[in-house]
């Protein structure tokens, strides 16, 4: 047969395993793989498709590109009305007989091994072998019937052929060494499975091989790198020990973290590793709940060693929205959380996923949410849709602002000046300057406006720290009108930068602070891990 495989990625940057595997896994048939982005025109794509006047269609199918399928399966099914179509991935697994209407089958669970007994099935014209094929669900005499589930067994197959290797074009890499989760938090959908290990030496060839293959980043797709401390302990000492200037991305549970693996971690070259830690929450009765096991005593403990070494970006998540956690509730989750001193704190909104145990229990627990893809939270016994909004504005500020590392000594600044805690303030920042796509200068403005209204801001401090923040964010250029230093004295400062550095600079990486001390930039300098350029001062 002639097989197309499609995945529609959030972003071009980004790559997709699902497809490599499906394709791996297929023998003595025609595949292509296509590629495309939710940003792209979905006629465009159908014409990609159509391009390749396939017989069966596989289509990955995730909370990113669900809201887009309705519309660009009736394109195709126009286009191509004899093509046969295989839907696969969580949001079609999860809700299978709703997209049937759409599709002729949904193939659940690890179809690289599946999905060659449907090709031959169909292939063959052997509908009663379709009863047989573990994980499928398709119409039979005008019902849906599900088969048993599929196991999760086989041999390993690898995403990765020559042809995968041609379509990256360097960008994200993701690699899976490690199938389900040992937890069964009730928001998520890889937990309650168990969880099996693909082997070790195959893992550290094909990481390898990721590691020449131009990309700059490769991520883990493990649900929690590091509920294996042996094997983390391995797997991390191998990447370590790398040449190579990839930048490996993990999740992981930080209370699980022993000595060992934060030694190594913490030996780890500059830039080397990204860490991303799920938290959720520090309320208790929340996280008991959603059956989230954490100890966050040691986990707050480990995120602190992991940051004092400073060669590690760490990023923390919390969502909000989970049962029990009202706005105060909330409030002090997210000052524990910042006081940790992560580089980027993410605070998601919980979405109600189909297959999840939080989405068969929303009605019991007053949760309310969008219908439509990704299924975000819209209200809850403990927050209303007004707190939402709030939280929203909050989120906002901070993703603008700390989370891109912009602003850092101006933050510092002005909670230690105000006395303010960080929720408080970001959540009046976010009410007061929304950012909605602002150029970089026009917001800088309006936040110099908000952090001076604060009480025992000092506004030439604050105007100092914002010149600096701006030349190690950006070299100083788009600083605005307010923060720029003319005069001699800034040409002075530009003559003996210059000369210190070794070569010309431009006259915005230099300016003058209120004191009279000159600042200037090294633009060669930029920090692996943070993203900020190296200041100098000048007395």
């Amino acid at each position: 047969m002639k097989i197309t495989l499609l995945a529609i990625n959030a972003k071009y940057v980004h790559s997709s395993l699902a497809v490599w595997y499906l394709a791996g896994g297929i023998h003595h048939h025609d595949v292509s793989v296509t590629e495309a982005t939710i940003n792209q025109n979905m006629n465009d794509i159908v014409e990609r498709v159509v391009e390749n006047s396939p017989e069966l269609i596989g289509i990955s199918t995730y909370i990113w590109n669900a809201g887009k399928l309705p519309d660009f399966l009736k394109k195709l099914r126009d286009r191509l009305p004899e093509t046969v179509i295989v839907l696969g991935g969580p949001e079609a697994t999860h809700n299978a007989e709703h997209w049937l209407t759409a599709a002729d089958y949904v193939l659940g669970g690890e179809a690289e091994h599946t999905f060659p007994s449907l090709i031959d099935a169909i292939n063959k014209n052997c509908p009663e072998a379709l009863d047989n094929i573990p994980g499928l669900c398709f119409l039979k005499d005008g019902t849906a019937r599900t088969n048993r589930p599929a196991e999760s067994a086989g041999e390993y197959v690898s995403p990765y052929s020559g042809e995968y290797y041609r379509e990256l074009g360097g960008r994200i890499a993701y690699i899976e060494t490690s199938r389900g989760c040992p937890f069964s938090c009730a928001y998520c959908l890889s937990g309650g499975s168990g969880i099996r290990f693909f082997p070790m030496d195959e893992m550290k060839k094909q990481i390898y091989k990721l590691t020449k293959s131009g990309t700059r980043t490769i991520k883990f797709v493990d649900r929690t790198f590091n509920c294996n401390a042996e094997r983390a302990y391995a797997m991390l000492e191998y990447i370590v020990g790398l040449d190579t200037e990839c930048c490996f991305h993990i999740e992981a549970a930080a209370d699980l973290f022993d000595e060992r693996t934060l030694a190594v971690l913490n030996s780890a070259p500059i830039g080397r590793i990204q860490v991303e830690i799920g938290i959720q929450s520090f309320n208790r009765k929340t996280l008991d709940i959603v059956s989230r096991k954490t100890d966050l005593k040691k986990a707050e403990t480990n995120i602190k060693k992991l940051l004092s070494s400073q060669n590690i970006h760490v990023h923390v998540d919390l969502i909000a929205g989970l049962p029990y956690e009202t706005l105060p509730i909330f409030e002090e989750s997210f000052n524990r959380a910042y006081a940790i001193g992560a580089h980027t704190l993410q605070l998601g909104f919980l979405k109600l996923l189909h297959g999840s145990k939080l989405r068969e229990q929303a009605e019991s627990l007053g949760i309310t949410y969008k219908k439509e893809p990704p299924y975000e939270i819209i209200s809850s016994s403990w927050l209303d849709e007004n707190e939402f909004g709030i939280l929203k504005q909050t989120e906002n500020a901070i993703q603008h602002t700390y989370n891109k590392g912009r602003f850092l000594s101006a933050l510092e600044y002005v909670l230690d000046a105000s006395k303010l805690q960080p929720f408080e303030l970001f959540r009046g920042l976010g009410r007061a300057v929304f950012n909605h796509a602002t150029p970089l200068e026009k917001y800088a403005e309006r936040i110099y406006g908000y952090f001076s209204g604060r009480s025992n801001v000092d506004g030439n401090e604050l105007r100092d720290r914002m010149i600096c923040d701006l030349l190690g964010m950006t070299k100083g250029e788009n600083m605005p009108a307010f923060l720029r230093s003319g005069g001699e004295k800034r040409k002075q400062v530009i003559i003996t930068a210059s000369r210190l550095l070794g070569r010309a600079i431009a006259s915005h990486e230099a300016s003058v602070l209120s004191s009279g001390k000159g600042v200037y930039v090294d633009s060669t300098g930029r920090d692996a891990v943070t993203g900020l350029y190296k200041l100098h001062f000048i007395d």
